[in-house]
């Protein structure tokens, strides 16, 4: 009850000491500096992550985007005011669209995942507004598993299609199903490269097939920094795709955010963009809201404007030598795959683009797992894997270096993993209670996963 004499209700009142240190500031900040050494960030050392790369984000980046006129802006500010981040966006755009193919682009999807659930509501659209009723959508056996599920939570039935022996699309098992249900099938979502970083070889017969069906193909541009400059989704006859921005042009990315995944779309499914679009008129930069058939908004705002501005900043510096980025990419991770296969099995024998997959199926013979493998990379320094993905290969190790990397430290990353090899073959327990070095030892993953601790205990 709350009183004349007493604005706050006494059960809100504390009765003890606050419990705050009394410290000096020198210690304090020896505390706060002793817990950042416990963390393991890009600084730190090697992050080989397959499936999200993580890219080094240069601090460039991070000195335009807090920028006054940009960190400062208020997001309500009309157009007038906010000519400098509209250019801005509009110029990401068109670069965008350069990159891509694409004839338009959107900035708004907060990420990648919410990119291809975007680029699902947009193909369902337009089949609804062309009076068709197609409920199913093709995902590949090998798929990122976000794209089952935006296709899912757009309202689609979800079809696989298997892989063959070479891990790209089964082209016979592909035509039986365009055969079998054709009519119903709305599109396929692909990625090229794939999830096994091989080229889908037959990625043009496989849009004439779902052209021919009246279906759309819908790009997962989570592998896009393996063919920049050098291909992208139109060539190969796409007719939507997503970009993530962290995983081809080095914005941050991470534990939830922040993210962005931009949408690009052909020419017939420009009115099916959520709005605004940006837009200029020849004198100033403006928000178009009148788009005939669009899904609406999918962002408040206009996306996470920060990344943009990282994003732009990366393009702008890179400017033609972007494909630069792709080259390295592609490289590296041909380097390390050749330097390993004669210890590890590689997946696939096919030279890969810019990730490839171990199978640590021998070493699981030789009584250690991918898990533990991965456990042990954290004592030397080294970010682990994306370990167990794809599901189709057994005891998979993505490794993705990323371009960022020098040689030198593809060799230590190369020697380690040659080591542990070494390791699993003389004394198989001692890399399984790995890892021995890290702040905190082996963990429960799944007690972890659903309860996490995040209290630090000195």
């Amino acid at each position: 009850m709350i009183t004349d004499e007493l604005p706050i209700s006494k059960e809100f009142l504390r009765e003890g000491e606050i419990g705050l240190s009394n410290d000096s500031e020198l210690e304090v900040m020896r505390r706060y500096k002793e817990l950042s050494d416990k963390n393991f960030c890009v600084e730190t050392g090697m992050y080989p992550l397959g499936s999200c790369t993580m890219k080094y984000n240069p601090k460039v980046n991070e000195l335009m985007a807090s920028l006054e006129g940009f960190a400062n802006l208020h997001p309500l500010a009309t157009d007038e005011d906010s000519q400098g981040a509209l250019e801005l966006m509009f110029n990401l755009q068109e670069a965008l669209k350069v990159l891509t193919g694409m004839d338009y682009v959107t900035l708004q999807p907060a990420a990648g995942a919410h990119g291809e659930f975007t680029g699902m509501l947009i193909i369902k659209k337009y089949f609804e507004t062309k009076g068709e009723v197609r409920t199913k959508v093709i995902v590949p056996d090998s798929a990122h598993g976000t794209n089952p599920a935006s296709a899912s939570m757009a309202g689609f039935d979800i079809i696989q299609v298997k892989s063959n022996e070479k891990g790209q699309v089964d082209l016979e098992d592909l035509k039986r199903l365009v055969s079998e249900q054709g009519a119903e099938i709305a599109g396929i979502m692909m990625t090229n490269p794939n999830t096994v970083g091989i080229f889908e070889e037959q990625v043009l017969e496989i849009s004439k097939i779902m052209h021919d069906n009246g279906s759309l193909l819908y790009y997962d541009g989570a592998n896009l920094n393996a063919v920049m400059g050098y291909s992208n989704p139109a060539i190969m006859g796409f007719d939507v795709c997503h970009i993530n921005l962290h995983k081809t042009f080095s914005t941050p990315h991470g534990g939830g955010g922040p993210g962005s995944g931009p949408v690009g779309v052909v020419e017939k499914l420009k009115d099916f963009l959520p709005t605004p679009v940006i837009e200029f008129d020849g004198d100033k930069y403006v928000r178009n809201y009148n788009l005939p058939h669009s899904i609406g908004k999918v962002r408040s705002f206009y996306g996470n404007f920060g990344v943009l501005v990282r994003a732009y900043t990366y393009i702008l510096m890179m400017g033609n030598d972007l494909k630069h980025a792709t080259e390295d990419a592609v490289l590296n991770a041909n380097y390390i795959r050749e330097k390993l296969k004669d210890v590890y099995d590689i997946a696939y024998d096919e030279r890969c683009m810019h990730e490839f997959v171990i199978c640590g199926e021998k070493q699981k013979e030789q009584g250690s797992s991918t898990l533990h493998i991965a456990k042990r990379l954290m004592d030397y320094k080294i970010h682990p894997p994306t370990v167990y993905f794809p599901l189709i290969v057994h005891e998979a190790i993505m490794v993705e270096p990323t371009e960022s990397e020098s040689k030198s430290r593809l060799d230590n990353f190369i020697e380690v993993m040659r080591k542990i090899a070494e390791e699993i073959k003389q004394n198989p327990e001692f890399v399984n209670s790995a890892p021995h070095s890290a702040p905190i030892k082996k963990v429960d993953e799944t007690l972890a996963a659903r309860k996490p601790d995040l209290r630090y205990k000195k």
